[in-house]
């Protein structure tokens, strides 16, 4: 038995691996890494932009939905607009109509309808934009009508103020419609 043993133990000389085909083996998993190593940076890059990219949109429609509900009533605010603008005409008419004593009832009747239109207004985040006389022309609140030769104020101010205009927190709905001053000619020379 002891021939058998000798015989088994002894590795035969023709299976040991050659050394080329093990450093061409290491090569070739080398470049497998390299390639893995790239696919998995890409693969990461991909999945950070998409990451960032849900984000923005998820930032893009909370914005979308606070504009939304802060300016839901702009288009219903701005109708009732007008409403306003008759409350103030009816007001500035009293002196026409103050020799009447039961007129005088229905003008307070119409100021407080007002002071309470304006509240409401307020407590909405609509406000009045009413341009100062001298003021410098803004075309984000106002709406040059014409311009005025005036010597009484300096050109690009407001000269005239013909309606007031309405703000919803920081979003326009009506433009306060104004006269612009503008620099008076000079008067032409007069022959000698």
């Amino acid at each position: 038995m002891s021939e058998e043993t000798e015989n088994q133990e002894a590795p035969p000389a023709a299976e040991t691996p050659a050394p080329e085909p093990l450093a061409q083996d290491r090569a070739g998993a080398g470049e497998k890494l390299a390639k893995l190593e790239a696919e998995l940076a890409e693969t990461k890059d991909k999945l950070l932009r998409a990451l960032a990219e849900g984000e923005n949109q998820r930032r893009r429609f909370t914005r979308e939905r606070e504009e939304s509900l802060r300016y839901a009533a702009s288009s219903f605010a701005k109708e009732l607009l007008s409403v306003a603008d008759n409350l103030r005409r009816a007001i500035a008419s009293e002196t026409a109509i103050s020799a009447e004593p039961a007129a005088k009832g229905v003008i307070e009747g119409v100021a407080a309808t007002e002071r309470e239109l304006l509240a409401i207004f307020d407590r909405h985040g609509v406000k009045r934009v009413e341009p100062a006389l001298g003021d410098p022309f803004d075309p984000h609140l106002h709406q040059a009508m014409y311009e005025i030769e005036t010597a009484e104020y300096p050109p690009g101010t407001v000269a005239q103020a013909l309606q007031v205009g309405y703000v919803m927190h920081d979003r326009l709905l009506r433009p306060a419609l104004v006269g612009v001053a503008k620099v008076t000619a000079p008067a032409p020379a007069k022959p000698e």
